[in-house]
């Protein structure tokens, strides 16, 4: 699994989905993906952005006139959403931001957090981001997130226990901890600092923190 050393080397793809509106997009650099997954196309539109490729069945708007076009049927088993973060793994992505992806229609938001924890367990780093919140997920490694980060952060196991869970820097800490999927122990705690972490033994977390702008949402991970 690859740590932080590398994921600060790594380019990023960006994808766009159909969900509520941002009003801070993306901000790719040289090197970066960019990906418009179904309507997400029309929110680059209003960004200004132009998308690397669309990704989509379009049933949630005509499809767009781009020279980079992947349409997908509307019977599949995956999201718009899974199939795009798929297309950046085929192109040598590691790392995810997913926008439009939060709030909107509640089984694609779930569906999403079930590919980060997908990614959490491949060694990739994926976000979840809105106007008001980032999330991401962790397995087996420590995730230091945000050093100036302060407010409520709210930590949930996925499919199953998560063992050897310690939080530092946080109102409520825990040390080599066991979390439940069944149990929300981890909700609204708060981070008071400084430099707060997370670290997961075995299993995985997800972890819901409040973005703090346009950038400097991202986490390190520290492969256990």
């Amino acid at each position: 699994m690859p740590g932080w050393e590398v994921f600060s080397l790594a380019k990023i793809c960006h994808i766009v989905g159909a969900g509520p509106f941002c009003p801070w997009g993306p901000q790719p650099q040289p090197g970066d993906l960019l990906i418009a997954a179904d309507g997400g196309y029309a929110h680059l539109s209003r960004w200004g952005l132009m998308p690397d490729l669309v990704v989509g069945d379009f049933d949630s708007g005509p499809k767009p006139a781009h020279p980079q076009v992947i349409s997908l049927p509307r019977e599949k088993d995956v999201t718009d959403t899974w199939a795009a973060a798929q297309l950046g793994r085929e192109r040598g992505y590691s790392v995810f931001y997913i926008y439009g992806g939060l709030g909107g229609q509640l089984d694609h938001t779930l569906a999403n957090i079930q590919l980060l924890c997908h990614m959490a367990d491949a060694g990739e780093q994926g976000y979840l981001v809105d106007g008001q919140v980032a999330v991401t997920a962790v397995a087996k490694a420590r995730c230091c997130l945000p050093p100036t980060l302060r407010g409520r952060v709210s930590i949930f196991a996925q499919g199953g226990e998560a063992t050897g869970v310690t939080l530092s820097g946080f109102h409520y800490p825990l040390s080599e901890a066991c979390l439940s999927s069944l149990m929300p122990l981890g909700v609204s705690n708060e981070a008071v600092g400084p430099a707060p972490w997370v670290q997961v033994r075995a299993g995985r977390l997800v972890i819901l923190y409040p973005r703090l702008g346009p950038t400097g949402w991202s986490c390190q991970f520290f492969p256990l």
